[in-house]
């Protein structure tokens, strides 16, 4: 429990950071600590879970944002409409998936995402924005991105903001900016994949569940979470974009690290 406050309270700091919700934290958290009481299912587990503490975090955080005045509202919709259809959709698809390649999966998404952000340009690179004016997706980026967006989100437990921060971003917004926006674009997923996970757990994957969420978990890592949140977001000091922008993809390689570290254990 020791070990899931103090990874609740890291969460806590990515969540405000980059926007995360905590997903990239309690995924590999909550696998390890499940594999020894979930069995085949602990990858459920964690994705399921992740999703619970997700939507409190991230309600949380945008909160705190709205109460600052840092939330870009004209990005919000019609994109999280369509990132709420796409979290049904993942959150019923991964209940169908195999635990090894749930977690194979996982890794692949966090490779994939990584290069993208590496070698694509307007991520670490951006145009310059005093002669680039941010504006928000159209349309057809809307109902598209924020499909898959919400799909592959709920499918994985993480919250979208590996896609939503880097789109975000290349349309022009500065991190700080693109991270605020992930939160309340991430709660949808959550609250969708939340729903689904707690009632799609077949047989019984663990002591104590809730379908496949694990609420003493949760609970654990919310209240490392949540006084966090708040302490950081009034003790931030602002980072230089750049140096925001490079330590996105070093955190996902850490993570990636220990998640591929765990697939054949």
């Amino acid at each position: 429990m020791l070990v899931l406050v103090l990874c609740g309270a890291l969460s806590g700091v990515t969540t405000v950071l980059f926007g995360f919700g905590g997903g990239f934290v309690t995924v590999p958290v909550v696998y390890a600590v499940s594999t020894a009481t979930a069995g085949t299912a602990a990858m459920h587990v964690a994705v399921a879970t992740s999703a619970a503490v997700m939507l409190v975090n991230a309600s949380v955080a945008t909160w705190a944002h709205i109460r600052s005045g840092g939330l870009r509202t004209e990005y919000l919709h019609p994109l999280a409409l369509f990132i709420a259809v796409g979290a049904l959709a993942g959150a019923a698809a991964a209940t169908a998936v195999p635990d090894r390649a749930l977690h194979l999966l996982f890794c692949a998404y966090l490779v994939v995402a990584i290069a993208d952000i590496v070698l694509r340009s307007g991520f670490l690179t951006r145009t310059d924005s005093r002669t680039t004016r941010p504006r928000p997706p159209g349309t057809a980026t809307a109902v598209a991105g924020g499909t898959g967006i919400g799909a592959v989100a709920a499918f994985l437990g993480v919250g979208g903001s590996v896609v939503t921060v880097p789109l975000l971003r290349r349309r022009g917004l500065p991190m700080t900016e693109a991270a605020a926006l992930a939160n309340p674009l991430s709660i949808p997923v959550a609250a969708v994949a939340t729903i689904v996970y707690s009632f799609a757990a077949h047989g019984n994957p663990g002591y104590g569940t809730i379908g496949y969420v694990d609420p003493a978990a949760a609970l654990a890592l919310l209240a490392g979470a949540l006084p966090t949140i708040a302490l950081v977001k009034r003790t931030l000091v602002r980072v230089p974009d750049r140096l925001h922008a490079i330590a996105y993809p070093i955190f996902l390689t850490i993570v990636l690290i220990a998640m591929a570290a765990t697939t054949f254990t």
